[in-house]
């Protein structure tokens, strides 16, 4: 059986991803925060990146698959996947999974992204994540997996969370009218990660959504499903031109079951207002 390691499996989408795989596989996850929360889990270790040592969480786990869902310092983010890069090289069936982001794009916008087309970055953040990725594509490229991410939903994802508190307090919320995205969810993400792992995939992955939508017109679609309440919308223009910050499975797609839709993350991230309760 496959030992998997979450690094960062405290995280929105880390937890998910261990909850989804925790049945089927002998799974350990980190945390850095919520300590009380994870602390009396033996599955879940004790790692900050400025303060422990990774290598000491590699030999007590001995995972044949990792999963990096890191946040945190760049510079020391960049030094731990060296350190993974390096412990996936000298072992033999082992392999890494990189959750990266459309971020990686943010500085192309005049069209969507597919998995062979170059990064574009020109934040900060996602010219990290674009590092991280030539990184392992370049030294472990048949042991490594690339999965760029959308904006991840849900009921409890810190986006509709936030729409949630504005809503209630009647306070703003940014959208961008001219900016095509494409979208996921984090129940849907791990899903797929389970496939992944099951056929032994590696390359570069689009998880989003086959189809894109304007992020005004999703959160003010998403709002109107809530109840009759609304946010003060803030609207953003980068520019006055059309743009896309989005990402399209093309090359590496995955069976049909396995993808998404904007209706399914919107049906899926507009749960009763029961079930938010129920889960608080």
């Amino acid at each position: 059986m496959n030992r998997i390691l979450i690094l960062g499996a405290s995280g929105f989408i880390g937890r998910t991803i261990y909850l989804e795989l925790r049945s089927y596989f002998d799974v350990f996850g980190t945390y850095c925060t919520n300590g009380k929360e994870y602390g009396k889990n033996k599955a879940y270790l004790k790692y900050c990146l400025e303060e422990n040592n990774l290598n000491n969480i590699l030999e007590k786990v001995q995972p044949t698959i990792i999963i990096s869902s890191l946040r945190g310092d760049y510079t020391h983010q960049l030094a731990a996947h060296n350190q993974l890069c390096n412990y996936v090289k000298d072992n033999n069936y082992f392999s890494l999974i990189y959750l990266s982001s459309v971020k990686v794009f943010d500085g192309k916008f005049m069209f969507p992204s597919y998995e062979n087309d170059t990064p574009f970055p020109e934040s900060n953040y996602g010219k990290f994540k674009a590092s991280v990725e030539r990184l392992l594509l370049n030294n472990i490229p048949e042991k490594s997996t690339v999965l760029r991410l959308p904006i991840a939903l849900g009921i409890d994802s810190p986006r509709i969370l936030q729409l949630r508190q504005s809503i209630k307090h009647k306070a703003s919320f940014e959208v961008y009218p001219n900016l095509s995205i494409s979208i996921t969810t984090a129940n849907k993400v791990a899903q797929q990660i389970h496939y992944i792992i099951n056929k032994a995939l590696h390359g570069v992955f689009h998880l989003a959504s086959d189809d894109m939508i304007l992020h005004e017109d999703l959160f003010r679609e998403i709002t109107s499903k809530m109840g009759t309440k609304k946010p003060i919308f803030k609207s953003v223009f980068r520019k006055n031109e059309d743009e896309y910050l989005a990402i399209l499975p093309k090359k590496n797609q995955l069976p049909k079951n396995y993808r998404i839709s904007v209706d399914q993350v919107i049906e899926d991230s507009t749960l009763s207002e029961e079930i938010v309760t129920f889960k608080n």
